[in-house]
Formats: C-alpha cells, structure tokens, sequence
C-alpha cells in the first residue's frame, strides 16, 4: 500500500477496525474510508455495489463482523450465521468485481476443531468438530476463507485470510450480555470494587486456557500482512502464549485494584479447553508480538475508565 493509495476499513467503529485505521494514521496513510452502520448496511448487496462503484477503494481490511462471547453465540445463532454470511458475501463480491487490488479478510480461531491439537496450526482447519457454543459464527467465518481462496483460484484475486486470536483493547464491548471474557471481568471486576461487592462470580471452572492479543498489536499485524503477504494459506495471528481464566481473574482483579474473593459457578460452560495458536508462520514472514499482557490489561481498563465508566453504561 502506498500512502495515499485508498483504503476501506470495514466495521471501523469495532475493536479490530479502530484499531487498524489508529494504525494506518500513525503511519501516514492518509486516503482511508469508512462507513458506520447506519450510512451503510453491509448486509445489504444494493448499498455494498453502490458503496464499492462510487468510491472504488484499492485496498480492503474486511474486520465488520457480528461477534460476541458465549451468551450471545448461545441465544442468537441465527443471527451470527446469517449476518457474517451476508456481510463477508457482499463486501468479497464487491471487491472482486471492483477490481480491489487486495482484500485481508479477518477469521477468527473459533474455526478451528474443538479439540484441535494445541498450538493450534493453520492445517488443522476442518480435521474435526467445531467448539459447540459458538459454531454458527465459526461456520461463517470458515465460508469466508473459502470465498477468499475459491475467489484467488477462479477470478485471480488477491485475498488473504488471517485468523486473531481473543483479543481486546479500545472500543471493546463491555456488555456482560454479550461481550468476550476479558472485557466482561475488566466490567464485573470494576463493578464489584465500585459497589464494594465482597465476591465476583467467574463462568465455569476457571481451568480453560486462552491467549489475548492486544488490539494494537493485530493492527500492526494485519498492516504488515498487507504489505508483504501474498498466499491462499491462512496466517495465525496471537502470541503464542496462554493463560488459564482463573489466572486471567486474578490479573484483571490486581489491575482493577478489586480485593474481594473470585468464586466460579461450576455450573456455567467452559467453551472449549485450550485455544492457542501456532505462530509459527507469522513468525517466520517476519512479524511478532510487541505488548505484554500485563500492559494491555493496564491500558484496557484506563480506556474503560475513560469512555465506559463515564458513559451511560455508568453504575453511577
């Protein structure tokens, strides 16, 4: 991508998306659009084709997604199904017949085999099960990389797939109805130290492991990806480590500065019991991890204090 070259970041309000366009301006791109949700419907085929004809962008960060963490992959499955689909379907299409120079298409690790062997490398896709609570999702976003690779191998495009692991950061949803496990602790931790709570319940076992990227750091990444990455072959996007959710707790509940007592409701799903990921490929085209997690944690709670505290979602 040269610096003025044009750039559509898809879903750029998101977690991922912000984060993608915070890099790109930090690095001197200065010929980026976007669209909220309300001035463009990406589930609709006539405002995708009207979207790419008028503005013709070069480059495509495809990060609009519908996500969300166990609760709501378990009460809205069709939704999840369905508006991926149509999202990834129009906006891929779109592209192609648009003559878009390349297209970075953002999966999940959800798509890989519940019991897939951990790390979890890139091969593993489709050698087994998919994690129950959220396979609507994971169907969706499989269906995107196949679009993106079926579309390569007939029309000669260039999309690339690239699978993050959990992430968090800016402009993450902190809903406990809906949002991801680290967010919904920064919310209940902080909640709990506000109101004084003596106890603060954590889903499940607190045994299932999982890795967190920063938010900043996957922008880097993908960023990297789309300057030097050409290839069908999906890229994992993590840091390589991993964290059980009850160590996960303790660290959210010293960074909240909560000391009461953690108690897990054994009665709650677990999800799936390991996910991390092979880095090896994105290791060897030449990118890594830069923020620890005990920064990120830091940094994701001072945002929460700053934009979500004050907001109406305020316990105040």
């Amino acid at each position: 991508m040269k610096l003025e070259s044009k750039i559509y970041v898809a879903g750029h309000r998101g977690l991922v998306g912000s984060a993608i366009i915070r890099n790109l301006q930090k690095n001197g791109y200065t010929n980026i659009v976007y669209r909220t949700s309300k001035e463009l419907d990406l589930t609709n085929c006539q405002q995708v084709d009207l979207f790419f004809t008028q503005e013709q962008p070069e480059y495509v960060f495809l990060a609009a997604a519908k996500v969300g963490g166990i609760v709501a992959n378990n009460d809205f499955p069709a939704d999840f199904i369905r508006d991926n689909l149509m999202i990834q379907t129009n906006v891929i299409d779109a592209a192609h017949r648009n003559g878009v120079q390349k297209l970075l298409f953002l999966g999940s690790t959800c798509i890989y085999p519940r019991l897939a062997p951990q790390p979890m490398r890139e091969d593993s896709l489709l050698t087994g099960e998919l994690e129950a609570t959220n396979e609507p999702y994971a169907i969706a976003k499989i269906a995107g990389i196949k679009m993106c690779q079926s579309y390569n191998r007939q029309y000669g495009t260039n999309f690339i797939s690239v699978m993050p692991t959990n992430l968090f950061g800016p402009n993450d949803n902190f809903d406990l109805d809906s949002s991801h496990v680290l967010p919904a602790l920064i919310r209940k931790f902080h909640e709990a130290k506000i109101n004084n709570t003596p106890t603060v319940e954590v889903w499940g076992t607190g045994t299932p492991k999982r890795e967190f990227l920063y938010s900043d750091d996957l922008a880097e990444a993908v960023i990297y990806l789309m300057n030097t990455y050409d290839g069908d072959e999906l890229v994992n996007i993590g840091m390589g480590k991993d964290i059980s959710i009850k160590e996960l707790a303790e660290k959210i509940g010293k960074t909240v500065g909560y000391d009461g007592e953690i108690v897990f409701n054994t009665s709650k799903p677990d999800g799936a019991p390991r996910k991390l990921v092979d880095i090896g490929r994105i290791t060897s085209l030449g990118w890594e991890a830069k923020i620890p997690l005990d920064d990120g944690l830091t940094m994701a709670y001072t945002w929460f204090l700053e934009h979500i505290e004050k907001s109406t979602l305020s316990i105040h």
